[in-house]
Formats: structure tokens, sequence, C-alpha cells
């Protein structure tokens, strides 16, 4: 085994170790809108479930020296968002939202995607997604290093969801095969599902 300490190599040698070992990851597409009421995208890797009662997601959003994104901001301004499973239909759609735009350019409108009204809550989502999950801020926690914000940890509660008819089963199970998620590896990297296996769980 090779013995690595972070603080002996750069940034971007831990970046690749971390998001080469850590997969593959779920991607949540994220809308929000803007105090002008402009709505953004933007796809995050550093995405997962919290808990599921209440339902509660997180995302982790770097900030980029020091300075806070876009998504986070107006997660933090206006307290929702909408989160979408990204799938083998919508990546490459969600792969052009990833461009940088001027913070008063809209990705949607750049990636042509269709946007659909929320039921609760005012930020719209879009209907290339096969589940989406209307949230509502619950707690912004601020990630320092060396006296410096690096990260803003962000906790939703899912308040509303939207499933496609042909990945929601009667027996309220989610068809994975169906629903056709893709995860985020590292570098340009994407997996696909890939073949299914169960284990049962010891009694």
């Amino acid at each position: 085994m090779i013995a690595i300490n972070p603080k002996d190599i750069t940034e971007h040698e831990i970046s690749k170790i971390l998001k080469g070992s850590i997969i593959p990851r779920p991607i949540a597409f994220v809308t929000t809108i803007s105090n002008e009421k402009i709505v953004n995208g933007a796809p995050f890797s550093y995405f997962n479930i919290v808990c599921a009662y209440p339902p509660m997601i997180s995302l982790a959003i770097q900030r980029e020296n020091g300075d806070i994104k876009d998504t986070a901001r107006n997660i933090k301004s206006n307290e929702e968002f909408v989160v979408h499973i990204v799938d083998q239909d919508n990546v490459a759609k969600v792969n052009e939202t990833a461009a940088p735009l001027p913070y008063n350019k809209s990705e949607l409108e750049l990636a042509k995607m269709t946007q659909v009204t929320s039921k609760l809550i005012s930020v719209p989502g879009i209907i290339e997604a096969k589940v989406r999950m209307e949230c509502k801020l619950i707690q912004a926690i601020p990630l320092e290093s060396d006296g410096k914000v690096i990260c803003d940890l962000l906790i939703g509660e899912v308040i509303q969801f939207h499933l496609n008819d042909e990945v929601y089963e009667e027996n309220g199970r989610i068809n994975a095969e169906k629903l056709n998620p893709v995860s985020r590896l590292a570098g340009s990297e994407y997996a696909k599902i890939g073949e299914l296996f169960s284990i049962k769980r010891p009694e």
C-alpha cells in the first residue's frame, strides 16, 4: 500500500484521489432562482441522502477562491431548490449547464431545458428528469479551513416528489433500470448503472 499524507500533496492531487476512489457518485441537477428571478441550473456530485423521515438530502458546494457559487448563494437567499436525478436521457444537457456563465444568465436557456412549475415552492424544475424533488433549506453549514470558508454544506428537506410513471412501481419502489441513472467518476468520466445483483442481509 502507498501511504500519502494529504498535507504532502497538492489540492489537485487530493481531488484526483478522492474523485477517483469515492465512486460512483450520484449526480444532483439543482435548479435555484436568484433575487433577480434568473433560474440557475447546475450539476453536483457531492450529493446524498441524509435521512428518510423526514426526507432530507445534502449538497456540498465548494467555493472557488473563496467565492460562493450561484447555486449556494441562491439557496441561502430564498431557501428553496429543486433536485433532479441525472439519467442517460438528460446527462448531455446537464453537462452543458456546467459551462461558466455570468450570474445573470440562465444555464437552462443555454441547454434548452424545459421549465415546469413546482407545486409547493417558487423555484421551477425541468421536465427532462424522471425524478425531481422540491426542497426547502433546513440548514446551511459553512465549512472552514485555515479560517476561510471553503465549502457550503446545505441540508434540504424534500417537501414534494415528482416521479415518472415508468419508474415508480406499484410496490412504491423506483425501478432502477427504467430510471437509467448515471453516476460521476473522475475527470470527464461517467458510469451507467451496470449489472444488478442482490445480497441478503444477515438475520
